[in-house]
């Protein structure tokens, strides 16, 4: 075993003494100071006595010593022997040399807390907040509806942990979503899958936690880790939202994340709105409507008064509120026959512009069947359906649609994907063909014959990036209506597109129906993470198994031309077994926001329908 030197472990404890940081350097130059301040003091007793005894002894040349060491400009003053001259000098030479290392110490410490705090590394101290894990596109739609959800409330709190710069996230944040008003906004650097990064959100106090999916390969991983880390740290943490690019990996999510996180399967959500948007014009819009916090929002309401009544009668006990379903012990169903009993301990779904205004009617208020047309159930008939451009939840939008028309119907998908007609078994009701096309050429376009076709599908191309693929979109959107135009064919258009922001551009095209699947996911994991109850009613929203939103013909329900309330529409749509939530307006279709869209409308309130106008019901498929 070797033996070190004494200088070798004097210097093996300097070095780590001086590792410690600003406050050990700080403490060593003290210590420098000390001994260079007795060693003049002693000096100046020992050589320059009558100085000495000028300056009150000991304590008077301690004092003096000081102040030259830390102002050296104080011997411009001095006057005496040169012995005391020469070390006031030195004095004041040792002096400028530790004031200046300290000045650079100073400087080095207060930037290094600076880049600390930068970093955003400090422990969030709130209560009550709302996490939200990891960075994406979603992020800024969730930030914006959470703004609306606290508006009247003081002292929320939004904290973001993400592995980005703290100051880039609070700009990107404040420039995409504007003033925060009354809720604060707390960014911290970290991974999102780190348990220790975690620790930093006081995740125990949160009252809920958002997982985002990231923008990169394979991003269900990523997610899946953060539950994972989630799991692991000790302790209870409020419910979890989360967001599941693919839904082979749902059971894996389940499975990591535990009985209190709530999974979003974002393309299977997104093929479906897509494909009921292409034969439904609106119904992105009505989704984003349901979802959003602008106008009316679902609660769950139990009403004593109500229990033992029928559910067709319940759809008429409010004024300012309609009613979408029940829940009941055994799960939440939305639009059950008219004849379902409410139980005592059943809650109702209800849409309501807030909580207060869900209130019982007053009166019973009548009902002028005059206006109310039999039904007529449409035959079906055989589709042509035109898909163009091909991704990656291509074959599940195919599979979702072949649920929906009848037997016999035509896909024609017109794309130079590499992948296009993949993963395509088992279709009952489609026959799909594959023609090579590049969707942003006119003259390919014309080759295929538009007019033939009752729905056309736009798909984002996913071979290129998200603003790049929007791009592509909007110029066969444009080709498209300009060909409608110039050959006065008719036919639907519904398109899915990524950035929000494009539109209003793609207004322009005056496409049917644009599906933004983010902003959706993001309305989505919104309204979880406000209210967490509300997972199974969404849930079945967005079911094909159960009930689902649909945009249908007016004039199937009420006479037009005439004024009639809406709750006359609601009974038309009770006699067929449907409850209706609200109507569109077909001469608002261009106006923002809701492109005459009015969900949970006055029920007294009489509407001139028109042709073209639609009521927007839950129904059966």
């Amino acid at each position: 075993m070797s033996k070190h030197t004494v200088k070798e472990r004097l210097s093996y404890w300097f070095d780590n003494t001086m590792a410690k940081g600003t406050a050990a350097l700080i403490g060593w130059l003290a210590l420098v100071s000390l001994v260079l301040i007795v060693v003049a003091s002693v000096l100046t007793m020992w050589l320059a006595p009558d100085e000495a005894l000028r300056h009150d002894g000991w304590p008077g040349v301690l004092w003096l010593s000081l102040m030259h060491a830390l102002s050296p400009g104080k011997i411009s003053g001095d006057a005496g022997t040169a012995p005391f001259l020469a070390i006031m000098l030195g004095l004041s030479l040792g002096g400028i040399f530790i004031v200046s290392i300290l000045v650079g110490v100073l400087a080095a410490g207060l930037r290094g807390k600076i880049e600390e705090l930068r970093k955003g590394r400090s422990r969030v101290i709130e209560s009550g907040h709302t996490v939200i894990l990891g960075w994406s596109e979603q992020l800024f739609t969730i930030v914006a509806e959470l703004l609306k959800a606290h508006a009247s409330q003081r002292g929320s709190v939004i904290a973001i942990l993400a592995d980005r710069d703290k100051p880039a996230m609070e700009d990107a944040v404040r420039a995409r979503v504007g003033d925060t008003g009354r809720t604060r906004l707390v960014c911290r650097t970290g991974s999102p899958t780190e348990p220790a990064d975690l620790g930093l959100m006081s995740l125990n106090t949160a009252r809920a936690i958002v997982v985002l999916s990231p923008e990169q390969d394979d991003p269900d991983a990523q997610v899946i880790k953060t539950l994972l880390a989630l799991a692991k740290r000790a302790g209870e943490h409020p419910p979890v939202v989360a967001s599941i690019a693919a839904s082979r990996n749902m059971a894996a999510a389940r499975l990591a994340g535990g009985p209190r996180v709530h999974l979003v399967d974002s393309d299977d959500i997104a093929a479906r709105l897509l494909v009921q948007s292409s034969r439904q014009s609106g119904m992105s819009v009505v989704s984003m409507d349901l979802l959003n916090f602008d106008g009316s929002e679902i609660y769950l309401r139990r009403e004593p008064a109500l229990a033992g009544r029928s559910y067709g009668e319940a759809l008429h006990a409010y004024a300012t509120a309609s009613v979408l379903g029940l829940r009941t012990a055994g799960g939440v169903l939305l639009n059950p026959p008219p004849d379902t009993v409410v139980g005592a301990s059943d809650e109702l779904v209800v849409l309501a512009k807030d909580d207060s205004l869900v209130r019982l009617a007053n009166t019973a208020m009548p009902v002028d069947d005059r206006h109310i047309v039999s039904a007529r159930a449409p035959e079906p008939a055989v589709e042509r359906t035109l898909m163009v451009g091909w991704n990656g939840r291509a074959a599940r939008i195919i599979r979702h649609l072949d649920g929906y028309v009848t037997s016999g119907s035509v896909l024609d998908v017109a794309t130079d994907h590499p992948g296009a007609g993949a993963g395509l078994g088992d279709l009952r009701n489609l026959t799909v063909n594959v023609k090579e096309c590049d969707g942003t050429d006119r003259y390919a376009l014309e080759s295929l014959g538009v007019g033939v076709y009752q729905h056309v599908i736009v798909l984002s191309d996913d071979r290129y990036a998200p603003r790049q693929a929007d791009t592509r979109t909007l110029m066969t959107l444009l080709q498209l209506r300009d060909m409608q135009a110039i050959l006065g064919e008719k036919y639907s258009i519904a398109s899915e597109m990524h950035d929000e922001n494009n539109r209003s551009l793609a207004e322009v095209t005056e496409a049917d129906d644009i599906v933004i699947s983010d902003t959706v996911i993001g309305l989505l994991l919104a309204q979880l993470a406000e209210n967490p109850h509300l997972a199974e009613v969404f849930g079945q929203l967005f079911d094909s198994a159960g009930a689902e939103a649909y945009p249908r013909p007016v004039e199937n329900y009420v006479t037009t031309g005439a004024p009639v309330a809406f709750r006359t529409l609601v009974e038309s749509a009770l006699r067929r077994g449907e409850t209706a939530i609200g109507y569109r307006l077909a001469a608002k279709t261009g106006e923002t926001p809701h492109y005459g869209v009015v969900l949970n409308p006055d029920r007294s309130r009489p509407v001139t329908f028109a042709p073209g106008d639609s009521v927007i019901v839950l129904a059966e498929r």
